[in-house]
């Protein structure tokens, strides 16, 4: 049935597993994606929606590499926020809600069109190995098919238990059943697993809702967009979301089935996302509070079903349809199904290289929720590092990674590398170090080179960043070159309430002031005719901005970044022998023997290694 012996095959078609067969097959590797359901390749399993708060910056990535996720997420797209507009740009993070069944519809589209990559529906059960080295993948069906590397994206349907009230069955996703067979094996192999567990809210009918009552959520007046080719467009039309509250009422209706709930009767016993939490996780850690927010966003342009963001929860049926009808806005509320909560086996990923390649078994890769992660975009962030380093393995070429200082992805497999982690894991802006250096508007300038190099990112698109970085540059040195008269300059700067000048003085040093803008800057002559001239486009006027306004923070962080980035080069021999270090820790001695890392920085950033244990480590080496 499969003759062929496949470069890469890919298991699990969520966003992780889209990401993975994308850029495998791309990159020119013959690729299939195995997964149990065809009809859900990219199932928005929660939210319908894509980006915010650093995920925002990380789909940004995924397309400047070379990904799909950007540009699916602006055709599916039903409106764009950018978020923290009131912050700095390090903070700025886009976010699209999406059409659920478009988004599905668009990626499987996407993928049928890209070349080297075939498809087979049917339930993965086991690997084939042979002398620590993956050949290949076993089927439920007993079908057995060769390949040189495998990406197992398996999300949160292996031994995937259900908890809705004090029912429970098995299964990866609401409506579909769990996978079996692969954890165990596994396990018999060496590796270390354990449980996690995530949730979802009801989906309700938007027909029953009463949102004269509620705070409507319109999208931006302008809105922009995630990938940076033109194949994609801003929205012109935008669906609104709309908010409303719980109440002391409705804490109380759910308190009666705290009795009931999975949560607290010892039913689950796995640890749940700690910034998403369930809303009976919420009143009881938050007792204080009388009310919680609830964002009531549509699934798509023509369906009437709601999500409930906000309100995610295991509690019995019948409790949530109650306290739920409480809530303002939802006095006559008709359910599609209730929220639930799912248990699934998770890897922790100290076990991984940074390529996300196991240590224990060459050629086998691991990529989202398998990881320990939540969210369609990290767990796309890892499919795409996944799919570019196997397919990088077969073709025999050099791995690819990235440091903290050139992506959020970077910082994401970074974190799971070194520290692991025992909760979901999901990405914050306050997770990178450097983000004033990776901020959402410049993730093609930091990335699309290197997605041109691995064969990603088409010359299109590498020129289209290029001429963007050109006329920015241009245009930051214009400001820097060109001087101003006080009597130009002065009426603009007295509308403002900023200080006078009493001589002629350079541009750039008036528009860095904070209060000053592009648009009060092109209120003189020269600004306004250079814009005209060079026909300069927003991404491009704001790029400049950014560059005049936070030079002075950008140039600290490089200074730092390079600093750090020193002890990268510092390279540490592969399965080192830390117990003859006698004079450091016990404790770091495990964790640097488990982890192995590959430099003294990576080695630094282990919890419970300290700097004395890094400087005996410096030490050792330097001999």
């Amino acid at each position: 049935m499969f003759n062929d012996v496949y470069d890469v095959i890919v298991v699990g078609a969520g966003h992780a597993g889209s990401e993975a067969a994308a850029a495998a097959a791309n990159m020119g590797s013959k690729t299939l994606l195995i997964t149990m359901n065809l009809q859900n390749i990219a199932q928005m399993s929660c939210n319908p929606a894509m980006g915010g708060i650093a995920k925002g910056q990380i789909v940004r990535e995924i397309d400047a590499l070379g990904g799909y996720s950007g540009i699916v997420s602006d055709t599916s797209s039903i409106q764009f926020k950018m978020l923290n507009k009131s912050k700095g740009p390090a903070m700025w993070s886009p976010r699209v809600q999406s059409d659920r069944m478009r988004f599905a519809e668009d990626w499987r589209l996407l993928l049928e069109n890209t070349p080297n990559l075939d498809f087979y529906q049917e339930m993965v059960s086991g690997l084939l190995i042979e002398k620590d080295k993956v050949v290949g993948v076993k089927t439920s069906l007993g079908i057995e098919v060769k390949a040189k590397t495998v990406v197992l994206t398996n999300g949160t349907f292996l031994n995937g238990l259900i908890h809705i009230g004090d029912k429970n069955f098995g299964g990866g996703r609401a409506g579909e059943r769990a996978a079996t067979g692969i954890t165990e094996e596994l396990i018999d192999i060496g590796f270390d697993s354990g449980r996690m567990k995530t949730g979802t809210p009801p989906r309700v009918d938007g027909r029953s809702l009463d949102y004269s009552v509620m705070i409507e959520q319109p999208g931006d007046d302008n809105p922009e967009k995630f990938s940076y080719l033109d194949v994609t467009k801003p929205l012109i039309e935008q669906r609104s979301c709309h908010m409303t509250y719980t109440s002391p009422e409705v804490h109380e209706l759910l308190r009666e089935g705290f009795d009931r709930s999975p949560m607290f009767n010892g039913r689950i016993k796995s640890v749940g996302p700690r910034y998403c939490p369930s809303i009976e996780d919420k009143i009881n850690r938050f007792a204080d509070k009388d009310r919680h927010q609830l964002f009531v966003e549509p699934e798509g342009w023509n369906t009437v079903e709601v999500y409930v963001n906000g309100f995610s929860t295991s509690l019995p049926e019948d409790v949530q349809y109650k306290a739920l009808r409480s809530v303002k806005g939802f006095e006559n509320v008709k359910f599609f199904r209730p929220g639930y909560a799912i248990e699934y086996d998770y890897f922790p990923p100290t076990q991984l290289k940074h390529t996300l390649e196991t240590k224990l078994v060459d050629g086998l890769f691991f990529a989202g929720q398998i990881n320990g992660t939540t969210g369609y975009e990290e767990a796309a962030s890892q499919g795409l590092i996944a799919g570019i380093n196997a397919s990088l393995k077969v073709q025999e070429r050099d791995a690819f990674t990235l440091k903290r200082d050139e992506a959020y992805i970077g910082v994401l497999i970074d974190d799971l590398i070194t520290k692991g982690t025992e909760e979901p894991y999901r990405m914050f802006t306050s997770r990178a170090e450097y983000r004033t250096l990776l901020r959402q508007d410049n993730a093609d300038f930091r990335l699309t080179p290197k997605g041109y190099e691995l064969g990603l990112a088409s010359e299109k698109r590498l020129r289209r960043m290029e001429e963007k970085e050109s006329k920015s540059s241009a245009f930051v040195q214009f400001f820097k070159d060109t001087s101003v008269k006080p009597e130009e300059i002065n009426p603009i700067l007295e509308s403002k309430n900023s200080a006078k000048v009493k001589q002629q003085d350079k541009m750039f040093k008036l528009y860095a002031r904070p209060n000053i803008t592009i648009e009060d800057m092109r209120k003189v002559t020269s600004v306004d005719q250079y814009v005209l001239d060079n026909d300069l486009d927003n991404e491009v006027i704001e790029q400049t901005e950014i560059q005049v306004k936070y030079a002075g923070y950008i140039e600290k962080e490089k200074n730092n970044a390079d600093k750090l980035n020193r002890l990268e080069n510092v390279k540490i021999p592969s399965n080192f022998d830390y117990s003859k270090l006698k004079s450091m820790s016990m404790e770091a001695r495990q964790k640097l023997s488990e982890i192995q890392p590959v430099t003294i920085s990576q080695a630094s950033r282990i919890s419970g290694v300290s700097p004395n244990d890094i400087s005996v480590l410096l030490v050792y080496l330097g001999r």
